[in-house]
């Protein structure tokens, strides 16, 4: 456990040394890509591992959250990074079609951490979680259909079929497992599974900085400004949760469900997509968004944190005036 803790917490620091490490080894790794559907598959299963149908159906019997959760992450967020990414990059469709599937991919396991560690509804998350996995070989072929299938041909049974595999068979097993294995046995299988699969994210970003190493070797105004939009259009995702949280008036807790489950996304399904359908460009746009989501997810977390402080310090004033007035009611009588 303490060298998930260590990992959870360098995550923000290693991955961008990850990206640099495949870059410079690139000639070793690039014959590996063919691992990254299994590692995905296998982080699929880890984060699943912990999920019960009891907590789903809890979290089910208060659904509006949820539906506003796949509302921000596969409507709102995907229309955003459209006009965004054809508003910068107007003649580079790979540039826009990368922006897409870095939208458009089901949110990220990691949210769940982000979550507890915000104080919000970590079951609300892991429902949220499920169904969008569940969902995703349906909705993320036909969103990169409808957004740039008029460019570039798109394969949506393969894609489809490939995040069935990678996605929604692991999930269910994970959830399978936790019912199956009992005892010590389970608790070994978590500790083992939990750091591997954060190893597993940065094997990832390694083989794929390897694959895309052509393309960020040299460090020149075009690359600054695909990471300039590529942190903006990452950026709103948090903002965009967090308003429409508070124009709904969600409680804190599940605001802050909202915010990382709409913010965050499983980007290491966004790199087998990227680099197994598409040119080794297409998935530069992805490699910066999960270098800056863990970052921007530490930023939010940090936001969140103090406006439950100054909600509770509100509320500490409130009580104390109420304190003070009863005492000066009392002694005037």
């Amino acid at each position: 456990m303490k060298i998930n803790a260590a990992l959870e917490k360098l995550l923000p620091i290693v991955t961008p040394i990850s990206v640099i490490m495949g870059i410079l080894l690139s000639q070793y790794l690039q014959s590996l890509i063919f691992l990254m559907p299994w590692i995905l598959a296998l982080m699929t299963f880890s984060s699943s591992i912990n999920s019960t149908i009891s907590s789903m159906k809890r979290s089910f019997s208060h659904p509006f959250p949820i539906v506003v959760s796949i509302i921000c992450l596969h409507i709102i967020m995907p229309s955003w990074a459209w006009f965004i990414g054809n508003l910068s990059f107007a003649t580079d469709q790979s540039m826009v079609t990368g922006i897409i599937i870095a939208v458009v991919i089901p949110t990220g396991v990691t949210s769940v951490i982000w979550v507890a560690m915000s104080k919000g509804n970590v079951e609300l998350t892991l429902s949220i979680l499920l169904i969008d996995m569940i969902l995703s070989p349906i909705i993320v072929p036909l969103s990169l259909a409808l957004f740039v299938g008029r460019n570039i041909e798109i394969n949506v049974q393969s894609i489809m079929v490939g995040l069935f595999f990678m996605i929604v068979i692991p999930y269910i097993l994970g959830i399978l497992a936790n019912y199956i294995i009992k005892g010590p046995s389970k608790d070994k299988l978590k500790k083992f599974l939990t750091p591997v699969s954060k190893i597993g994210i940065l094997v990832v970003v390694m083989i794929n900085g390897a694959d895309i190493a052509p393309y960020l070797r040299e460090i020149n105004l075009e690359l600054i400004r695909i990471a300039s939009v590529v942190l903006f259009i990452a950026c709103s995702g948090y903002l965009f949760a967090w308003l429409i949280g508070k124009v709904l008036k969600l409680k804190f807790e599940d605001l802050a469900a909202l915010v990382f489950s709409s913010g965050m996304r499983n980007i290491a399904s966004g790199i087998v997509i990227a680099t197994s359908f598409f040119s080794p460009k297409v998935a530069v746009p992805v490699v910066f968004v999960m270098i800056f989501q863990q970052l921007l997810a530490s930023i939010f977390a940090s936001l969140l944190s103090k406006v439950v402080r100054n909600k509770n310090n509100k509320e500490n004033r409130t009580i104390e005036e109420q304190y003070i007035t009863r005492n000066l009611e009392h002694k005037n009588n």
